[in-house]
């Protein structure tokens, strides 16, 4: 898992009919001390995540576990939104 912060709704009226139904954000990955790593990403969505919130990102073949009743094609899912981080500096 990863921890990124939503910056951005991504819309497509045309897509995979196993995709449909589903919510997709930009998702910028930092690091524990919040700083922006790698590209943005765009992460399906299906807590109601929105644009500023810190999200807990799964990505690879863990993703696809995340939407069961589906086989869909997605890397990258948002499982859940960050209430707080705590990480202690050594």
């Amino acid at each position: 898992m990863r921890i990124g912060t939503v910056i951005g709704n991504v819309w497509a009226t045309r897509k995979e009919d196993g995709l449909t139904g589903l919510k997709f954000l930009f998702v910028q990955l930092e690091d524990t001390g919040g700083k922006p790593i790698d590209a943005p990403l765009i992460a399906a969505d299906r807590i109601g995540a929105g644009i500023g919130d810190t999200v807990m990102v799964t990505m690879g073949s863990a993703a696809r576990f995340a939407i069961p009743e589906q086989d869909v094609p997605v890397d990258a899912v948002i499982i859940g939104i960050v209430d707080s981080i705590d990480v202690e500096s050594r």
